[in-house]
């Protein structure tokens, strides 16, 4: 069965591959797994039908027969489970693949994510100019962090995982700022990531649909 996730039909990030359905996308395409796409406007999100499927009314939502999942870190881990491709087949490698994903989402992506809403949110108060270098401090820290753990391998565990895929979407966000810039393993990695056939494919996909949007 064809599983469906759901996008943005207007996506906030401007066509830069920053949405979240683009993790999903990613390792979709990676495993070689044909999927359906579901358009969302801002309000429909909101409404009852896709609250159903996801109580925080975001993106993206994953359907597979009479299975639906929420939070994409929860889904690309679905993925990299039933398909080959993601993790390991080695027990102990596969742990590891699985607690980068964790990282990834639980430890690099916060500071990112702050660092974006000060940016987006918050320029008007009278404290941002002082919050604004505590917040990009947090993320140097990890990124000095990662650095030193990834050193000059290629990915970070062997070969390419599902810790890597979504690693990489976390970092993306960045790219830009010229805060990666100061990590040049860091800036290699992430151009690996953006390399590789699955990834293009993947944001070709997502590009489309704000190309669309933005025609319409």
């Amino acid at each position: 069965m064809t599983p469906t996730i759901t996008a943005f039909e207007r996506s906030p990030d401007g066509g830069k591959g920053l949405a979240r359905d683009m993790r999903v996308r990613w390792a979709l395409e990676e495993v070689g797994q044909p999927y359906d796409v579901r358009l969302l406007s801002f309000k429909a999100m909101k409404e009852p039908a896709h609250l159903a499927l996801h109580p925080f009314g975001q993106i993206p939502t994953f359907e597979e027969g009479d299975l639906a999942l929420f939070e994409s870190g929860a889904i690309v881990f679905h993925i990299a489970e039933r398909h080959a491709g993601l993790l390991p087949d080695d027990a102990n490698a596969r742990a590891r693949a699985i607690t980068w994903m964790f990282a990834a989402l639980s430890t690099m992506e916060p500071p990112i994510i702050d660092l974006a809403i000060a940016r987006l949110l918050e320029r008007d108060e009278a404290w941002y100019e002082q919050r604004l270098p505590v917040v990009e401090e947090r993320i140097h820290i990890r990124l000095g962090e990662l650095s030193d753990r990834l050193g000059d391998a290629d990915w970070l565990d062997g070969a390419f995982s599902a810790g890597d895929l979504l690693m990489i979407a976390v970092l993306l966000r960045l790219k830009g700022s010229g805060m990666l810039d100061e990590y040049p393993n860091l800036s290699g990695y992430v151009a690996r990531g953006e390399a590789r056939p699955p990834y293009k494919r993947a944001f070709a996909a997502q590009l489309a649909v704000f190309a669309a949007a933005s025609a319409g």
